[in-house]
Formats: structure tokens, sequence, C-alpha cells
């Protein structure tokens, strides 16, 4: 099920936007639906996760629609065109005004779901590599993969920052040594658990005081203690 995700449905043949209602209801989405892109513009469209956007209506076109979103208003609300048009300059014409996919009448509607379901998963990655992780005054910057401290930027290795943030996604939890090799480390890199010491011994230094949250537990490997630092 795929509670909270909200999918907007533009398109002016109101048979099919009640077909994919239900089906995608039953999938367990939100819907709502409007039947121009004028009433779709009118809507809170940045509230949305997704939405399926017909090009051929009346009045303003799935791509002008598409344009006003994306230029205009300068959201990145994920677009999937629904269309009976499928040659080769109208598809590209899609992907220049900001689609994420592109499905051609008649479809499946288990195509739909399963490119939905696809898009959703690949924004969810991608926002959350772009969120910052925050521990009291310790910020890990995951896009910009930098670390600060009371606000102060701290320099670290990358080595040690990718240490840092996979402890800190792990929290409470012990990573053994070669956990973290594997993760961190190339397999074509010759290193040893050795490595991993090295590394934590330089970061607890230079994080400070939350130093003493990095904790080892002898002969396995580390995590990064909830001592509720204020």
């Amino acid at each position: 099920m795929e509670e909270n995700q909200k999918i907007l449905i533009v398109d002016d043949e109101k048979d099919l936007c009640e077909i994919l209602q239900f089906n995608l209801e039953s999938e367990g989405f939100s819907i709502d639906v409007a039947h121009s892109g004028e009433e779709a513009l009118k809507k809170p469209i940045e509230k949305f996760n997704l939405i399926l956007l017909d090009v051929m209506m009346g009045g303003i076109s799935g791509f002008k629609t598409a344009n006003i979103i994306r230029k205009e208003r300068n959201l990145q609300v994920p677009i999937i065109f629904l269309t009976a048009k499928s040659e080769e300059n109208d598809v590209l014409t899609g992907f220049n005004v900001g689609a994420d996919d592109y499905i051609s009448k008649p479809f499946s509607i288990k195509e739909v779901v399963a490119r939905i379901k696809a898009i959703l998963k690949r924004g969810a990655k991608q926002s959350g590599e772009n969120t910052n992780i925050v521990y009291n005054d310790l910020t890990v910057n995951q896009k910009q993969k930098e670390i600060f401290v009371e606000g102060q930027h701290i320099n670290l290795t990358r080595k040690e920052f990718e240490i840092l943030l996979l402890l800190m996604k792990n929290i409470d939890q012990y990573i053994s040594r070669d956990e973290i090799l594997k993760r961190i480390w190339d397999d074509d890199v010759i290193v040893t658990e050795r490595n991993v010491d090295v590394n934590i011994a330089r970061l607890r230094k230079k994080v400070g005081k939350y130093g003493a949250n990095i904790k080892g537990k002898s002969g396995y490997g580390y995590c990064f203690k909830n001592n509720n630092i204020k």
C-alpha cells in the first residue's frame, strides 16, 4: 500500500479518470482528478507526489500545463504523460517540457501502476539523499557531503564522512568492521580492519564532543550512540 502518496489525474476523458482513480485507490494512493489543464492549475500542485497528465485536452494542452508547472511555478513534482500520440516528436516534446515518463494509450492499468511506483521509489531515494541528518547540533548534509558541529563546518576526508553517515543512519546499531569495509571501500582496494580503526580515531577527534557518541565494541565494530547530549 502507498499511503500518503497523492496523485493528480488530469484528463478530459471522464470514464478513463474513473477507471484510473478506482485502480490507483485500490493500490492505496490518494487520488484527485481534474478534467482540464486549467482546472489542474487551480489545485495545490505542490501537494501532489505525482501527476498523470493527458496531452490532448480542450483548452490548454498537457504540454502547456506541464510547462507552466515547471517553468512558471518552478515545481518538480513528477509528471507522467498519458496520450494517444506516440510519434517520436511528441515523446521528445514531452520530455523537453519536463516529463518523467510517457505512456501511450491504450495502456494496461498494471503498466501505469508499475510506472508510478518506479518513479515514486526513485524520487524517495533521491529525496532521502538530499536530506540532512541532524543529531542535536551535529548536522550531516548528505547532498553537499559536509558536516557541521554547532554551526561550524568540520573538514572530513571522504572516508571519514561516509563512515559517520553510515553510523548516523543506523544510530544505536553496531556495525561490524567487515561491514564498514564492504560499504565504504571499493572492492579492488586492499584494506584491513585497521583502516576502519584509524579513520574512526580521526573522526572522533574532529567531531569534538560527539566523538563520545562513537562507541566501539571490542572484536566487532562501531556505532553512533544516542546519548542525548544537549
